[in-house]
This record gives C-alpha cells, sequence and structure tokens, in this order.
C-alpha cells in the first residue's frame, strides 16, 4: 500500500500560507484540534509548524507574548522542511517517519503538498492489517520457513471452513523458521482446527480471544 492511499488530501487538509503569522498557525492548531501544519509558499511545501516548535521559540525570542504571536511569520520557526514523504512511499516505511513526529507532508516530485499523513492514520492501517477491529480468535504460531507453508494454512482453513480475518507474518530470528499470527472468526471447531494445524507441522505458541 502507497502512502497516497492513506492520506489526508490537500483539499481536506489544514496548512497555513508563508506570510502567516504564528498567531494564525496557533489559531488553526487550536480550532482544529491538530498537532502540526504543513507551510505553503504558493503550492510549494516549504515546513512544518507545530504547537512545540510555537512554544518552544517563544520562550527563546526574548519579547513578549503578543509581540511574539503578531509579529513571527510562520516560516521563521519551520522545521521539517526537508523532511517529507513522497507519495509513491509504502506506508510500512512511514511508520518509522513518524516515530518522533505526529504528522508529515506528502509531496511530489516538484515539492507541491498532495496532502498529509499522520502517526495516528498508519497506526489505524496497522491495526486493520491485525484485524483489531473486529472480534475474533487470534492464533500466533510457528512454522518451517518452507516453499508452501502458507498455502497449506490456507488449505486447512479452507477445509475447515474458516473466515480469515487477518494474516501477518513476521521472521524469526532462525532464518528457517516464520511466526505468523493469524485472526479468524469465532466458531465451534476451532479445536479441531487447531490439532489440524499441529498435525500439519505449525507449534502453536498462543491462542487468545477478543
Amino acid at each position: 500500500m502507497f502512502v497516497k492511499s492513506l492520506m489526508i488530501p490537500k483539499l481536506k487538509s489544514i496548512f497555513v500560507n508563508k506570510g502567516n503569522t504564528v498567531q494564525d498557525a496557533l489559531d488553526k492548531l487550536e480550532k482544529y484540534q491538530i498537532d502540526g501544519l504543513p507551510i505553503l509558499e504558493g503550492d510549494i511545501y516549504i515546513g512544518m509548524v507545530t504547537r512545540y516548535t510555537i512554544y518552544e521559540n517563544f520562550f527563546k525570542a526574548g519579547i513578549d507574548k503578543d509581540s511574539y504571536l503578531q509579529q513571527t511569520k510562520v516560516e521563521d520557526i519551520a522545521t521539517h522542511s526537508d523532511t517529507f514523504i513522497e507519495g509513491e512511499e509504502i506506508f510500512e516505511r512511514t511508520l518509522l517517519m513518524l516515530k518522533d513526529f505526529p504528522v508529515l507532508a506528502v509531496v511530489n516530485e516538484k515539492r507541491q503538498l498532495l496532502g498529509v499523513v499522520t502517526r495516528y492514520d498508519v497506526l489505524e492501517q496497522f491495526q486493520s492489517a491485525f484485524g483489531m477491529h473486529k472480534p475474533g480468535v487470534r492464533i500466533a504460531f510457528t512454522s518451517v520457513e518452507t516453499e508452501g507453508r502458507i498455502a497449506r494454512l490456507a488449505e486447512i482453513a479452507k477445509q475447515m471452513h474458516e473466515q480469515i480475518i487477518s494474516l501477518v507474518t513476521f521472521d524469526e530470528t532462525d532464518k528457517l523458521v516464520r511466526r505468523i499470527v493469524l485472526k479468524i472468526e469465532k466458531r465451534s471447531n476451532i479445536n479441531k482446527f487447531i490439532k489440524k494445524l499441529e498435525e500439519s507441522g505449525f507449534r502453536i505458541l498462543d491462542i487468545e480471544e477478543d
């Protein structure tokens, strides 16, 4: 999945323009209860302004609050001028970029703003990948890393008429072993399904209903 498929598009994004004051930015941050705003010069992304940078720079400014808010321009305290996401970036990498920052701009090759992506949006996608929004039974198990194991898992699920909600795999330290987390709908034949998995060489680590 690419970032552009989960970003908030520019038409629905909140931003400020070069030349706007810090007061303008703070008003929007408060009104929309968000943590950061892209700064645009025309349609070109030039940086980000956040609550943190507003407060941080106030204590460094050495002037009174009203003067700071009314006279300081957003571009004067901009951060992340060279930190942004291109629309073709895959969203898994985006989580690492958002680890220390709540919102990032998404731009094209000309640095024109396409939209924004937030930490919340990316975490929502990971929750969806794990099926966290649907009740069911989550089964964690390991499998020897051989060709056809996922296909075998799907075959067992089909034979047992299990409805798969999500399937996520992880590399183990041992490269010959893969960890798998499968979430299925709760059914009365769960014990038979587990037994069939074990008979097929899958080692069950944990079973949890949510």
